[in-house]
């Protein structure tokens, strides 16, 4: 998978480590810091010093020789790469554990997502708030996607009813769906699926903790 941004083309590698760097600078540019270098980054992300030289230059941003980068220029470019400087609204659909979770992670916004509202079937759930956020009915859906103008959507109902849901986002205009379910989901061309495996992630923090101890 690519990213591209003008020219500039990002491999996923270096996508996923961005918001790395950027929770570092922000960390910085909270204790007053106003510039740093690669060699920094490298060392805090634990990765080569030439390749977070040449992740940030991915930016379109360069550093001066035997400064560094400006923190809050920095910042700037990364947000900018990612998208994260304008601030995407987006749908959540499944109010339980793990979606009532994510409703009340404030860091999203810093990541320049808003979760407006909460949609599900359940009716004990419909018609409450959670997390400060408005539930509905799964039905009203549609049409408050068409007037709100929504194109993005977090997935986190239970896997039986995984693709459906998905084509009744698909029907109502969303064109993104961050995936938090054990599908692999089947969407038309123009639709863009990013699907989180917790399982996978698990599973690999389990394999490292038992080649630790071997």
């Amino acid at each position: 998978m690519e990213k591209r941004r003008g020219d500039r083309v990002a491999k996923l590698p270096t996508i996923r480590r961005l918001p790395r760097y950027l929770t570092v600078l922000r960390r910085l540019m909270s204790l007053g810091r106003e510039v740093v270098s690669s060699s920094y980054l490298a060392d805090e992300l634990r990765v080569e010093r030439i390749v977070a030289k040449k992740d940030l230059e991915i930016t379109g941003i360069t550093g001066r020789t035997g400064v560094g980068y400006v923190v809050a220029d920095l910042i700037d470019a990364i947000e900018d790469f990612l998208g994260w400087n304008n601030t995407t609204e987006a749908f959540l659909v499944g109010v339980g554990n793990l979606g009532s979770a994510l409703l009340g992670y404030e860091g999203f916004k810093s990541y320049g997502l808003d979760m407006i509202a909460a949609f599900d079937t359940d009716p004990s759930r419909i018609g409450r708030m959670v997390q400060g956020i408005n539930v509905f009915s799964l039905d009203k859906l549609p049409d408050l996607a068409e007037r709100m103008h929504i194109q993005m959507a977090v997935l986190t109902v239970p896997a039986e009813s995984a693709q459906q849901v998905a084509d009744l986002l698909v029907n109502s205009g969303i064109r993104g769906i961050w995936n938090f379910t054990t599908i692999n989901l089947r969407v038309p061309e123009g639709v863009l699926v990013q699907r989180e495996d917790l399982a996978a992630g698990l599973a690999e923090l389990s394999v490292k903790m038992r080649r630790d101890h071997e």
